[in-house]
């Protein structure tokens, strides 16, 4: 029982360092904001939390154990409430475009293996991390194979005097398979500039490239800016 203490909780920690950085690698090699050394000290913090929970009958007097009932589930829902903030950090909301969803989401399952690491499911622990590395790294490999619909927010910016009638935009657009929605207009500039923003849709992402070459060549065009929508 001695021998249990003593290793126990330091086992646990070290075996939540390794997993966490296990995970945290795959978001620092895609270079996400929160990355090895992030998710590291989350799966570290959880673990250390549920040990503390876990063990601290070991400084209750045995007088006094019958008395007292520990539910470690308890620290799992503070630690699950407060990773929520940590998680909300990670995600940027850029006018139509959210990111980090994903990365919001690898600390939040990070937390929650630190959580089983500290309970002593080191098993269970080592699966979730395997399924988690595989959601973040081959599954992605497998959705940008398949022919999903790609969005992005368009903007194009013309002087008042000569700019392009949303005919030659809409004829532009679909030359390139895309297709438009949510077209808006704006005066800036005291009235000067003209701008139209959308968004567009293709199956196929050479499509925005090949438009941002003509958009490029367009003498017309003042500024313009195409944003990929997603993660």
């Amino acid at each position: 029982m001695f021998s249990d203490l003593l290793f126990e909780p330091y086992l646990r920690l070290i075996f939540a360092v390794i997993v966490g950085g296990g995970i945290g690698l795959d978001r620092a090699f895609r270079g996400r904001a929160a990355g090895f050394r992030t998710h590291i000290l989350v799966c570290l913090a959880s673990c250390l939390l549920m040990v503390m929970s876990d063990f601290q009958w070991a400084n209750i007097p045995n007088q006094l154990e019958t008395m007292i009932r520990v539910d470690p589930a308890r620290m799992a829902q503070g630690v699950m409430t407060g990773i929520g903030f940590l998680g909300a950090g990670a995600m940027m909301q850029d006018k139509n475009t959210v990111r980090g969803l994903t990365t919001a989401a690898s600390i939040w399952i990070t937390a929650a293996i630190g959580l089983v690491i500290g309970a002593g499911f080191y098993l269970t622990a080592v699966f979730a991390a395997f399924l988690t590395l595989i959601t973040l790294a081959i599954f992605n490999q497998i959705v940008e194979t398949l022919p999903l619909r790609h969005y992005a927010v368009l903007v194009l910016r013309f002087s008042r005097q000569d700019y392009w009638s949303e005919l030659q935009i809409r004829e532009t657009l679909i030359k390139h398979s895309l297709v438009v929605s949510n077209l808006s207009f704006k005066l800036n500039n005291n009235g000067k500039n003209l701008s139209y923003q959308m968004t567009v849709r293709t199956s196929d992402l050479n499509a925005l490239s090949m438009l941002a070459d003509d958009l490029l060549a367009a003498d017309l065009i003042k500024e313009f800016s195409l944003r990929p929508m997603g993660d």
